[in-house]
């Protein structure tokens, strides 16, 4: 069982340096794999991730969208697709099996579901969970001003950063990193990913 992230970046083309946002996602994609057989960047703007370890996936997720949300005006769609790989091609966009399905019906379906952010898998009640807590979270995580973004992203690479390092990297006071702490909702993004983890590492066992 593996995951499929698959993603485009909205509002590209309002970026006048492409470099801006399309090298550090680059880097960010390098860290988990080789292009292109384990991602791939197409059209400039249209990606896919094969995530190795399900329990991983919404956590490369929601990264990739601290990353993008730190380039005004630039958001980014992505869908998760779970499940069985029944074939390596050279590049990820060559293989298949469940997992590249699941991750390409459920991106086709994103904008009529009014969503950035959605899973699918052969497990029915847990789509359905997991799809309302990432709508709900999507309400403020779509609102991420560039300050958010940056302090997410941080939180997200170092798990046991506390709030007084956060402030030093960032060159700002604590009570200050309190504030941007609470308005990006930092706590509930954690709890929705620490529940999607605890799920999916129960059903696949």
């Amino acid at each position: 069982m593996i995951a499929v992230i698959t993603g485009d970046i909205i509002a590209s083309r309002k970026v006048l340096n492409q470099d801006e946002w399309l090298v550090p996602l680059k880097s960010l994609l390098n860290e988990w794999g080789k292009r292109p057989g384990d991602w791939d960047l197409e059209r400039g703007d249209f990606f896919q991730l094969e995530v190795k370890n399900p329990e991983d996936a919404l956590k490369r997720a929601l990264e990739i969208k601290a990353l993008i949300k730190k380039v005004v005006p630039l958001d980014v769609r992505m869908a998760i697709g779970i499940g069985v790989k029944t074939y390596s091609g050279e590049s990820i966009s060559e293989s298949n099996g469940e997992a590249f399905i699941y991750s390409g019906e459920k991106f086709d379906m994103l904008d009529k579901e009014n969503i950035t952010l959605g899973i699918r898998s052969s497990f029915g009640d847990f789509d359905e969970e997991m799809n309302l807590y990432l709508k709900l979270a999507g309400t403020f995580m779509n609102k991420w001003t560039v300050p958010s973004a940056e302090l997410m992203e941080i939180v997200l690479r170092n798990p046991d950063v506390t709030q007084e390092e956060i402030g030093k990297r960032l060159g700002i006071k604590q009570n200050s990193v309190s504030g941007r702490w609470n308005r990006a909702y930092v706590n509930e993004i954690l709890e929705v990913e620490r529940m999607y983890r605890k799920k999916i590492k129960k059903l696949l066992g």
